[in-house]
């Protein structure tokens, strides 16, 4: 995520032309105070708009309209006559005034719960839910259309003149200006995409068959075509939350909404023939996660017919000044409702004031051609492929003519040229090679197919190699490369010696993503940083190059590691992989021994531990979305359980392995989503070795000596302070992004975010590897009780950083454990909505 939100902020731009009619203004009470929601639309239509939490409101049409009409509950009704086809910065008085509806008495501000019309019909919203759309149909398909457009908005005179534009002026002949917001923008990318979508609700199950593709301006760069892609989520507006950006918004529908939102009835008339009401809604609190705007909903089915959505500004949500929804749904044999067109704007900027410049995110969806009960096997749902079918990103024109549910327009048809041209620009090349550097953290080489990185591995530190200086590179012909080679070469400063590493991947099989993989290392690294994560052969924790630690970093192993694997996807998301690997292992510190007892050894004890293993796993990913089809995918979504599990195997003797046994290791990540509540994310990792092996192969419980917050971690335990040959761990931390600090008054208006962790381990560690040992190392498991910490964080601090307080729960002995941290305090940086 924090990738692409950086590339889309990186690059900035605008654009305009003029509809028939344009408006903006201020709507204020008699005390000169803004009123927030107000109704604002152009007198004889239903084309308007709600008022935002400063009284300001933008409202255009395609028409012309010679009169506005701005109302709210409890005050009298203006309407004003417009002069002019564009009239700006107007500013509006209402006067208060007792407001009557069906005789029943409503006020402005917070609305009764009881005896409320608006209340009413929301229950019967409830009730009627299930019984509306496509749930009432067995089978069903439709043709679905997408358009999605990012913009760089607020262009003035200012920008234009601006050096960042200089030789490229031409941009500003392709201006608009929003319909939302009322400010210009320059498009500067632009993605079609046709569908067929299959559904069954007896299976269950849904198939969606991408038919075309066809996309402008930075159509080469996929970080940036998944940035946008994953700005929008398909959403159902009867579901009680609303998911975007990774944050829960409470669905003005929803069953909590009557203690979320205020609800009015504002209105009744026919639409398509059908007696709708018309309910305004505004949140009830501040800060929260909530939309404000207004729905009609039909008085006999009680399904949606219209309603937009506006987020409230004062959410506690990163980089997002606007969100604004509107959804439109169409009558079929006078009681199905089926969803017509979605669209979707979110505006991003780097802060909320009014004036600062930012990109919109655009969608529109449109829907056709409902086709009902036509069955199809359920072997068509469960054939999921991951084969590319080129031929769909390289439609000629007469398909985009015949499958387009709504034409582009005069500006979006220039977008297309004026994208294309711009490329061949040498300063925008530059910008653009700056802002790809900045996002993925290589610098890309267009004479070779070469890229150097990432640069975030450049410099390191620890108590072995002192600084260290790392210089890496890969193959890169472009984004769905069916082999890739990458490699490093690393320097210590302190032990003045080089390190290396290289490997190669290759697709062999696109359709069942079959792929070859291999590789050597030599390395200076921190075993067991980790449990049961895998990481490729060029793989670096972190713990191996802290520059800042809470106790010296010397219990590192020099390591010497080649491996070869074979891995498969024959179902989707279902990962099988075949791999061997042979390591040797020793200690890089003098302070630290990895030694065991060796019957075969002149000396007794040996100080290399050598290792051949072969490994089966199983990786599954539920609900998992990746983008492009070669060797080396993107993730499109972070929202998908993770299963993993694996059994090792060494066998004495072959190729010089010294032991034999068997590993076996399970994991299970869950994400949940908890509405309102925030976002809890839980692991459960077990593993077991049976056999008898030294230190270098036992499972050490990952310590954490830095001054980062580490996932899968534990903060307040040192390297090396519990070693087992079996463990179960649990972690547990939860986000409850803003809902606490929202409710604290002062505090609030910072946009914190309270954070609560709790991790555990339980293990021990047999005898026999106990005697084994020689390192000097006295092995401690946590067998007589579980070991336990728990720690509290604030996190969006300056929207970017997070610091945890960690507290350690036991194995606290003065006399066995001296030095144990009780308390410490770790932080990290991150980019997130």
């Amino acid at each position: 995520m924090s990738i692409r939100l950086l590339i889309g902020l990186f690059f900035i731009g605008v654009y305009t032309s003029f509809a028939q009619t344009k408006v903006s203004g201020y709507v204020f009470d008699a005390n000169n105070e803004p009123i927030s929601f107000a109704n604002v639309i152009f007198s004889g239509s239903t084309e308007g708009t709600i008022t935002n939490e400063e009284g300001r409101f933008y409202l255009e049409s395609d028409e012309s309209w010679e009169a506005l009409t701005v109302s709210f509950i409890g005050y009298e009704t203006l309407n004003i006559p417009l002069t002019k086809k564009v009239n700006y910065n107007l500013k509006f008085i209402l006067e208060e005034a007792a407001s009557q509806l069906n005789e029943v008495v409503i006020i402005s501000g917070k609305q009764p719960k009881k005896n409320n019309p608006a209340i009413d019909i929301l229950r019967k919203i409830w009730e009627h839910k299930r019984s509306n759309g496509l749930k009432t149909v067995n089978q069903y398909q439709y043709d679905k259309y997408e358009k999605v457009e990012f913009d760089l908005n607020t262009v003035d005179s200012a920008l234009i003149k601006s050096k960042l534009f200089r030789g490229m002026e031409f941009v500003f002949d392709e201006v608009d200006t929003s319909r939302v917001t009322g400010k210009t923008y320059l498009p500067i990318f632009i993605n079609e995409a046709v569908s067929k979508v299959y559904g069954d609700n007896d299976l269950g199950k849904i198939k969606n068959v991408l038919e075309g593709n066809k996309n402008s301006g930075f159509s080469d760069n996929q970080v940036i075509i998944d940035f946008i892609g994953d700005l929008y989520s398909d959403f159902n507006i009867y579901d009680n939350y609303l998911k975007f950006f990774d944050k829960s918004f409470v669905s003005p529908l929803s069953r909590t909404g009557i203690s979320t939102y205020n609800y009015v009835l504002s209105d009744s008339a026919f639409i398509d023939n059908k007696w709708c009401y018309n309910i305004i809604y505004y949140p009830r609190r501040k800060n929260e996660l909530t939309f404000k705007g207004d729905f009609w909903v039909a008085d006999t089915t009680y399904a949606i017919k219209d309603i937009n959505l506006q987020a409230s500004k004062s959410a506690n949500i990163n980089w997002v000044k606007e969100i604004y929804i509107e959804q439109e749904f169409e009558v079929l044999d006078d009681s199905l409702f089926l969803i017509k067109r979605d669209y979707m704007m979110s505006e991003f900027a780097l802060n909320k004031k009014e004036k600062s410049r930012g990109i919109y995110g655009k969608r529109t969806t449109l829907f056709d051609n409902y086709e009902f009960d036509i069955e199809k096997d359920k072997k068509f749902y469960e054939e999921e492929v991951n084969y590319f079918d080129k031929d769909v990103y390289d439609r000629d024109d007469a398909f985009w003519e015949e499958k387009r549910l709504e034409e582009l327009n005069k500006d979006e048809k220039g977008v297309y040229k004026m994208l294309d041209t711009l490329k061949t620009v040498k300063k925008f090349k530059r910008l653009y090679n700056a802002g790809s550097i900045f996002a993925s953290g290589y610098v890309e080489f267009n004479s070779l197919p070469l890229d150097y990185g990432p640069l975030s591995s450049s410099i390191g530190f620890n108590e072995v190699e002192g600084w260290r200086l790392r210089a890496g590179a890969r193959t890169y012909f472009g984004k769905n490369d069916l082999w890739r080679i990458e490699g490093f070469l690393a320097y210590g400063f302190r032990d003045d010696k080089f390190k290396y590493g290289i490997s190669g991947k290759w697709l062999i099989d696109k359709k069942n993503r079959l792929i070859v993989a291999g590789g050597n290392r030599r390395d200076i690294e921190q075993i067991g940083a980790s449990l049961t994560y895998s990481t490729d052969v060029l793989g670096r924790n972190l713990a191996s190059s802290g520059l800042f630690t809470t106790a010296p970093n010397d219990k590192l192993t020099d390591i010497n590691l080649t491996t070869l694997s074979f891995e498969l996807e024959p179902v989707k998301n279902l990962v099988v992989k075949l791999g061997g690997s042979y390591r040797t292992l020793k200690s890089a510190s003098p302070t630290f021994s990895l030694d065991y007892f060796d019957p075969s050894s002149p000396t007794g004890v040996s100080s290399e531990t050598k290792q051949y293993e072969t490994a089966l796993s199983l990786s599954y990913f539920p609900g998992r979305k990746m983008t492009g089809y070669g060797v080396e995918r993107l993730h499109a979504n972070d929202d998908y359980a993770q299963f993993f599990a694996q059994v090792s195997r060494g066998i004495k003797g072959r190729l010089g392995n010294d032991f034999d046994y068997t590993k076996i290791q399970l994991r299970y990540l869950q994400p949940w989503q908890l509405g309102a509540f925030g976002r809890l994310y839980t692991t459960i990792e077990t593993g077991k070795t049976f056999g008898v092996v030294p230190l270098g192969l036992l499972s050490v419980i990952p310590g954490n000596q830095s001054y980062w917050s580490i996932y899968n971690t534990f903060s307040q335990m040192d390297f090396y302070e519990f070693v087992t040959d079996s463990y179960s761990a649990v972690h547990i931390e939860h986000n409850f992004n803003g809902r606490i600090f929202s409710r604290i008054p002062v505090v609030k208006k910072w946009h914190l975010r309270a954070i609560a962790g709790f991790r555990t381990v339980i293990g021990d560690i047999s005898q026999e590897n106990k005697d084994i040992n020689a390192s000097g190392l006295e092995y401690v498991a946590p067998s007589s009780a579980p070991y336990y910490e728990y720690s509290v964080g604030i996190g969006n601090i300056f929207k970017v950083f997070r610091i945890d307080f960690n507290f350690r729960g036991n194995y606290l002995n003065k006399i066995d454990n001296p030095d144990a941290r009780k308390f410490g305090v770790t932080g990290s940086l991150g980019f997130s909505f």
